[in-house]
Order: C-alpha cells, then structure tokens, then sequence
C-alpha cells in the first residue's frame, strides 16, 4: 500500500499541485462546491423524509435534488482525488480521514441501494424504511462533513 500511496505522491499531477497555488486552489474549491451541492440536495431530500414538508410531492423533490446530489458526489469524489494525492500517505495515516471516507462509502452505498430498490424517485418504498434510509444518511453524510472539516485543523 505504501507504494501505491508513494506512486500517487510522485505523479505528475500531484506534484504540479503541490506548486501550483492557483490549481490547488481551484481543485479545493472544486471539492467545497461539490460537498455543498451534495449535503446541500442531501439534507432537505432526508428531511422530506423523515416528514418535513409532507405537502411537498417526494417524487418531485427527489427528481430535483438526487441529480444534484449525485453530481454533488461526483465533483467532491473527482477534487478529492487530486486533492489526496498531494500527500497521500499522510492523509491516508490519518484516522479522522479513514472515517471519513467509510462514511462517504456508507453513505453513497446506502443511497444507492436505496435508489436500486425503492426506484431513483423513491416511489416504491414506505414512510418508514424511507425514514430509516434517512436517519442513516445524514448521520453519514453530516459526518463525513465533520470530519473532512477536523482533518484541516488536525491533518497535514
């Protein structure tokens, strides 16, 4: 693994970051628009779940913020990637980042399940295992926001 952690550091586009004020800049800010997006579409979709705004259609919520979430998701997961490979083996070694990425990995494998089995606009689950879906997803979500935050304060 520290290796492949080693590789990561030495490649070309991990080191043009490491010097490159405006392009580390702009992937960092990248990875922050796509985290607000994705928590952004999360948290009023889980909301409307757990029954807040009942007189707001689910499917038509879910048919404005699961795409935004999703691309949310990607953006952040794309940024984070660059962003990771700037030194990678100390962001790697760090247990607040480990628990944020199995919370990511809870949370979009939740989601995706969820999606797989209730149908991509939620038509086909009840209240309660939507409720259930919701409570699990924020407390992934919520934190794995926490503890990105914690690892600029703690981390390398």
């Amino acid at each position: 693994m520290d290796g492949i952690l080693a590789a990561l550091e030495a490649s070309a586009v991990a080191q043009h970051l490491r010097s490159a004020r405006w392009e580390y800049a702009a992937a960092n800010t990248a990875h922050v628009l796509g985290i607000a997006l994705l928590v952004g579409a999360i948290l009023p979709l889980d909301l409307r779940l757990l029954g807040v705004w009942r007189s707001v259609p689910r499917r038509d919520l879910a048919r404005v913020l699961v795409p935004v979430a999703a691309s949310g998701l990607a953006l952040a997961a794309a940024a984070g990637v660059l962003l990771f490979a700037t030194r990678a083996g100390e962001y790697a070694d760090l247990g607040l980042f480990q628990i944020k990425l199995a919370l990511v990995a809870a949370g979009t494998l939740a989601a995706l399940t969820l999606h797989v089995r209730a149908g991509w606009w939620l038509e086909a689950a009840g209240d309660r295992r939507l409720a259930g879906h919701a409570v699990v997803s924020l407390a992934c979500w919520l934190g794995a926001l926490v503890c990105g935050r914690l690892v600029a304060f703690v981390g390398p």
